[in-house]
């Protein structure tokens, strides 16, 4: 087995978040997950039981500074009885200079499930966690050696 190019390794700096096509330069943190749902299955003849997928959770945090109040308004449209969720988005963006390439990833249907309505803490940079569910997810463009 060769031995890992440690200089291929990603620096997580060069990470962009977009959403709705805008660049998020505010966020410094995301992160999305899919988390399988299984059953276990009993099988004739084995002491083990198997394992079935039956479903998928898609979740995701973007973390970042307070600059305006912009999303923060627009996914409490839900507030107003009128109106439904906000759902938007997001493509993540991992490069690094050094890497084989870059990753995008789009995520579909995200929808937040949490707005910081106001915070602060006295002398320090204000910000905000905006956890969310999606969809799905679509690769654009994987990190392939080649």
């Amino acid at each position: 087995m060769p031995e890992l190019d440690s200089t291929r390794v990603i620096n997580g700096k060069f990470g962009e978040i977009w959403m709705d096509g805008e660049w998020l330069t505010n966020f410094h943190s995301a992160e999305a997950t899919a988390e399988f749902q299984y059953e276990k299955v009993k099988r004739s003849g084995s002491r083990a039981d198997g394992n079935k997928v039956v479903g998928i959770e898609y979740n995701g945090t973007l973390t970042g500074y307070k600059v305006t109040s912009d999303l923060a308004r627009k996914v409490a449209q839900v507030f107003d009885n009128r109106r439904g969720a906000f759902v938007c988005e997001i493509i993540m963006k991992t490069a690094d200079p050094e890497a084989y390439g870059f990753e995008r990833v789009r995520l579909k249907g995200v929808q937040f499930t949490k707005v910081d309505v106001a915070r602060f803490e006295h002398g320090a940079l204000v910000e905000e966690e905006w956890p969310f569910v999606y969809d799905g997810v679509e690769w654009l463009d994987p990190i392939t050696e080649n």
